[in-house]
């Protein structure tokens, strides 16, 4: 297939090399750096198993997507519009969008822009940029997409690729499920720095992030989204599966860049507000990150 990365970072990286990989045309849109890197040496995958330059065309330019067939489209979330606006002139009515993006309203948003349909995707890697054109792969990699005859057939091109695919036919609760895992660990890594493995070592973390969970199940439940299974035992593999994983958010403000946690705690805090379901853990955390936010902005800009 003919597939287009829109946001060559940590995970656009890492899914768009393993369908590398596996035979299919990939082309990136990136930031230069990676650009640069990735024309002249290939896209670098780090992994425990092995270490490998993948063939790609990259481009900063979203012109470079005209034609694709499928679009992974995998930017921060404060700026899907802007992303989506750039790319639209130069999509094909058929293809296929998955939004491999944090939070759960991004499907919404992007197809907005766009005027087609986007397919809501979940995401489950560890992954992380380590230099210009250079992912590393800290542990899992697989995806939840909902089901229809077109994912299926997605599916089964992932599967090929060695990426795991979960078909659901409840994505709204598997999209939440995702959210809730981010809220309970992303804005702690980003406040202590730690790596989730440490980080529940900490005295009362756990009892911190039960209680993001429960609040986040009460507004779920208000807004009428059935999470599936348990929550909370969810919460418990991520941190079996990435115990050195850093995350997103402290990544971000490790390099004084803008957080996604208006689209994670942040957002739970205001769909509560709507609902009429108080979140005050969540709402605490998302001001202590934002106030981290303005510093390490105002330090990288000094």
């Amino acid at each position: 297939m003919q597939i287009g990365v829109m946001g060559a970072g940590a995970v656009g990286c890492y899914f768009g090399a393993m369908l590398a990989l596996a035979g299919h045309k990939v082309r990136m849109v990136g930031r230069p750096q990676h650009v640069e890197a990735m024309n002249r040496d290939g896209l670098r995958l780090e992994m425990k198993s092995r270490d490998v330059r993948v063939p790609v065309r990259a481009g900063a330019d979203a012109a470079l997507l005209h034609g694709v067939e499928l679009v992974l489209f995998c930017v921060k979330s404060g700026d899907t519009e802007e992303a989506a606006a750039a790319m639209a002139p130069h999509l094909g009515r058929d293809a296929v969008v998955l939004s491999l993006q944090n939070g759960v309203d991004n499907p919404e948003r992007l197809a907005r822009v766009l005027g087609q349909q986007v397919i809501g995707t979940v995401v489950y890697v560890a992954s992380e940029m380590a230099g210009p054109g250079h992912v590393k792969h800290y542990g899992r990699g697989d995806l939840v997409i909902a089901d229809s005859p077109v994912t299926r057939r997605i599916g089964e091109v992932f599967e090929a690729a060695g990426v795991h695919v979960d078909i659901s036919d409840n994505i709204d609760g598997a999209l939440w499920t995702k959210l809730i895992v981010n809220c309970a660990y992303n804005a702690l890594s980003a406040i202590a720095q730690l790596p989730y493995g440490r980080l529940v070592k900490g005295d009362g973390v756990l009892t911190v992030m039960r209680d993001v969970v429960q609040e986040c199940l009460a507004v779920a439940a208000a807004a009428g989204v059935r999470v599936p299974g348990d929550a909370w035992q969810a919460v418990e593999r991520i941190v079996d599966a990435m115990r050195g994983q850093l995350s997103s958010t402290a990544q971000d403000l490790a390099r004084g860049k803008p957080t996604e946690i208006d689209h994670l705690n942040g957002l739970v805090v205001r769909k509560g507000e709507a609902l009429g379901v108080a979140a005050p853990v969540n709402r605490t955390l998302t001001a202590l990150v934002k106030l981290l936010e303005q510093k390490a902005t105002a330090r990288a800009r000094a």
